[in-house]
């Protein structure tokens, strides 16, 4: 009976097909996970203690819907220094309860039913949804090894309709760890303007690249010639800043459309929490004046254990494509004869392993883990010889 009051677009939209491993996981003693899209790291020193001193000075009050100004004056000084780009913080910058709200506002105020939005697959979980959950209809367009699970213009070409409204741009990737430089985001860049295109570019793994091309680094797409006008630049402080808990991301927009979503923000958030903001001011502030060293200090164990993490699969015996970004590695599983949630499935009640099926992240993933190391090395070190135990016993 109560079914009939809920709505069937959401209805039809599965579960997260992340979360359910994780569930199993915590009721098992001993599980290692590698399947947590987060940080190992605790939040640097000095961001919490300016939280508490927040807290302590009574600062408990509402902010500004779209945020603390000082906090958006230093989005803006950090957008420019590092990617070149030019926001007025006070017309073109949002704070968000995290970049996934940033991405479904973005979603929500750009599209109107029956739009189709071209999404890369495999990709991160949510996009498909909030597309729905907008009234958009999500078109999969399939990324390869063999390409770097890179989207090419050519296959965005083929996928471009009269109803095609959007292009979500995620790079560096979460679940493959790909890269896109400058010359490369130049090609999707003159298709988005070729068919009047938005581009929604999720760039939260932004300060996380292992590659010494200073173009895949230092390269917003909204810096791209004529790109600012059509770009909603998604970022955040959770994977750069180790920040996950405190739920702060940032869009930023042309003012029309950011005019736009932060209605829908005031109607539904009105604000994200004051001691985040705080905490991300803090953030952006201390590394400036510091040459970003707690961003350094992070990505170069991140490197450390991207390198430990790829030569151990493919000493396994599993094809694994060199992530060049984010925090993730995606083996293929295909030579062990499994499907990924077989072996995810078998992995975790066998030997206690937590991995993410590839097929989670869009249909294109089949064939393929997720594999996380942003993990205690000596964690990670003992989740290998369980996973080539598992892989020997096959």
């Amino acid at each position: 009976m109560s079914s009939r009051f809920v709505n069937p677009a959401v209805a039809q939209v599965p579960p997260s097909g992340i979360r359910r491993f994780f569930d199993i996981a915590g009721t098992m003693k001993d599980a290692i996970s590698l399947g947590v899209g987060e940080p190992d790291f605790v939040t640097p020193y000095h961001i919490r203690s300016a939280a508490i001193d927040s807290i302590l000075d009574g600062e408990t009050q509402y902010t500004p819907n779209r945020g603390l100004l000082s906090l958006r004056k230093e989005i803006a000084q950090y957008l420019s220094d590092r990617f070149q780009v030019s926001y007025d913080p006070e017309q073109e910058i949002m704070v968000t309860v995290g970049a996934s709200e940033a991405i479904d506002l973005a979603l929500r105020v750009c599209l109107r039913p029956g739009d189709e939005v071209i999404v890369p697959d495999p990709g991160y979980v949510s996009y498909a949804p909030c597309v729905t959950f907008a009234g958009g209809v999500p078109v999969p367009v399939a990324t390869k090894a063999e390409d770097e699970f890179r989207i090419t213009p050519e296959e965005i070409e083929q996928a471009v309709t009269e109803k095609t409204r959007a292009i979500i741009f995620p790079y560096p990737n979460n679940p493959t760890g790909a890269v896109m430089n400058k010359a490369q985001m130049q090609e999707i860049a003159n298709i988005a303007e070729k068919h009047d295109l938005l581009v929604i570019s999720d760039e939260i793994y932004a300060e996380l690249t292992y590659t010494e091309d200073e173009d895949a680094q230092k390269t917003a797409f909204s810096a791209l010639p004529g790109m600012k006008e059509r770009t909603v630049l998604i970022n955040g402080f959770s994977k750069a800043f180790a920040m996950t808990g405190w739920r702060l991301g940032y869009a930023c927009a042309p003012k029309e459309i950011l005019y736009e979503m932060n209605k829908i923000h005031q109607y539904a958030i009105m604000c994200a929490p004051r001691q985040a903001q705080v905490a991300g001011m803090q953030a952006l502030k201390k590394n400036r004046e510091n040459g970003y060293e707690d961003v350094v200090a992070m990505r170069r164990s991140y490197d450390r254990r991207r390198r430990v993490m790829l030569d151990a699969f493919r000493k396994m015996g599993l094809d694994c494509f060199e992530p060049r970004g984010a925090f993730y590695c995606f083996p293929s599983i295909q030579s062990t004869g499994l499907t990924s949630e077989e072996f995810c499935t078998r992995l975790l009640k066998e030997h206690k392993v937590v991995c993410v099926p590839g097929d989670a992240f869009g249909k294109s993933g089949a064939g393929h883990i997720r594999c996380c190391y942003a993990t205690d090395m000596n964690r990670m070190l003992d989740a290998f010889k369980r996973m080539e135990a598992f892989i020997q016993s096959l």
